[in-house]
């Protein structure tokens, strides 16, 4: 691998990469640790990194601008990669992992349901559902962070998305969704992603089984979908949006594609928040400094002890500086990749033909070139007069070019919203200790993370007046 990258460079020899097995390449390593072996790659080798995922070449980069030129030339220069049978079979054809036409034409009529205007219509029910949350908690109990988070958002999607809120749906969807996460992390880390589809492995039959009880309750939400169409009633909720749209041609997609996308939606609206909610507590506990200024902040903007509104969002700067740092430290997307097409180039240096170029947000985000001291949280790096600016194209948790994620600004807006309602009434106290990511297809902790809720003395609560609850027209 070195060498084909040397001589499709000419006379300029490329950094060594690490020595692999026969057959395997560094599949080993890389099924280890994961973040691990990236980060020995960056550390050890640079930031132009050869190396071989058994017998596929790759390539992995870490320089910025590279990342961002790769994610800028997917489509053009770059093909999306296959990850792997398990990441498919759950996915399907969504806008995710379809390509060419077929992935422009699903991003034509998937992106218009998630515009801000509409996420701004879905803030009102991301804050109902965590002030139900809130009002459910008592002071000293214990709970598990994650758990709490999964619900919470859970009842955020169902609700925006399929716009109904059955605990039966809720648990089914939640428990496939659990087995998926943990057999597409297990194929990415092993041999598995190299056998055919047809090969049943058990965590395959555990995963079709999983996506079969998955697919029927997606395929009887979409069926009184359709009924209530076809009544003429109108709903307002993700799906209702996706029904209701149109190709160049009128054509609308099909129930199959109705599946793949609100699959799609589901992940990005409610995994990767659900994630990034359960680290923001969980860092937040460890730095009394941090939680300080969040007080002081809620207790300002929303003066009297008042629920958040979506226009509370941009006057919630310090709360979202929370956010991003989480999603700094860890982001629920870690992994990205994409195949070299003919005449591939990254900063000018040519990439070979059928070469898989990776990069990590795990990588990146925690490079101390990038960000001082990168392992701490910090929310305040992320403020407007930082001495040290985040550098441009160093934060991608959401990935980036014409296929970032379609749920960015509905996932930033419910972690916002529902961290500033909780907060205003409680205190999470995780306990104590490091607490490892797990790779699966978001990174999830490795264990449960235990808490102590802690109640905090509540203001009367203002009244809604027309300037908090009306949402003026803008993004």
């Amino acid at each position: 691998m070195t060498s084909t990258l040397a001589s499709a460079k000419g006379n300029t020899p490329e950094p060594a990469g690490p020595r692999g097995l026969p057959l395997l390449g560094n599949l080993p390593a890389l099924a280890r640790d994961p973040l691990g072996f990236f980060c020995h790659l960056r550390d050890t080798y640079g930031d132009w990194v050869p190396w071989a995922m058994g017998p596929k070449p790759c390539l992995f980069v870490s320089r910025p601008e590279d990342v961002n030129e790769l994610l800028g030339g997917v489509e053009t220069t770059f093909s999306p990669s296959e990850l792997g049978w398990a990441f498919r079979h759950v996915l399907g054809d969504g806008v995710v992992t379809s390509t060419g036409d077929d992935w422009r034409r699903k991003r034509a009529l998937v992106q218009p349901s998630v515009r801000p205007r509409q996420v701004r219509s879905y803030a009102t029910t991301m804050v109902e559902c965590a002030d139900a949350a809130a009002s459910r908690w008592q002071d000293g109990q214990r709970v598990d962070v994650q758990q709490e988070m999964t619900a919470l958002t859970q009842r955020v999607a169902v609700r925006t998305l399929f716009g109904v809120e059955t605990a039966g749906r809720e648990e089914t969807i939640a428990r496939a969704m659990a087995v998926a996460q943990q057999e597409i992390g297990a194929e990415l880390r092993g041999a598995t992603i190299f056998l055919p589809p047809w090969v049943p492995t058990p965590g395959r039959r555990r995963l079709r089984s999983a996506v079969a009880e998955l697919d029927a309750e997606i395929a009887r939400i979409i069926a009184e979908h359709h009924a209530a169409e076809a009544a003429g009633e109108e709903r307002d909720d993700l799906l209702s949006r996706l029904l209701a749209a149109r190709d160049e041609a009128g054509a609308p997609l099909s129930d199959r594609e109705l599946r793949d996308e609100s699959i799609t939606l589901y992940i990005g609206g409610h995994e990767t928040t659900s994630t990034t909610l359960t680290w923001a507590w969980h860092l937040l506990a460890g730095s009394p400094e941090a939680r300080a200024r969040l007080d002081a902040e809620l207790t300002e903007v929303l003066d009297g002890g008042r629920l958040p509104g979506f226009d509370d969002y941009a006057r919630l700067p310090f709360t979202q500086a929370i956010v991003k740092e989480s999603l700094r430290l860890y982001p629920p997307i870690w992994l990205i990749t994409a195949v070299a097409r003919a005449g591939a180039t990254l900063g000018g240096r040519p990439v070979p033909e059928g070469t898989t170029v990776w990069s990590s947000q795990w990588s990146v985000h925690r490079d101390p070139r990038l960000f001082p001291e990168p392992d701490v949280f910090r929310p305040e790096r992320w403020d407007p007069d930082a001495p040290t600016p985040v550098p441009d194209h160093a934060w991608f948790p959401f990935g980036g070019g014409p296929r970032t994620c379609l749920g960015t600004r509905f996932a930033l807006v419910e972690a916002a919203l529902v961290l500033a309602t909780l907060a205003q009434r409680w205190r999470v106290e995780t306990d104590p200790g490091e607490v490892k990511p797990f790779t699966g297809l978001t990174l999830q902790p490795a264990r449960p993370i235990g808490a102590t809720l802690r109640a905090l003395p509540q203001p009367r609560r203002a009244p809604e007046t027309p300037e908090t609850s009306r949402a003026p027209e803008q993004a």
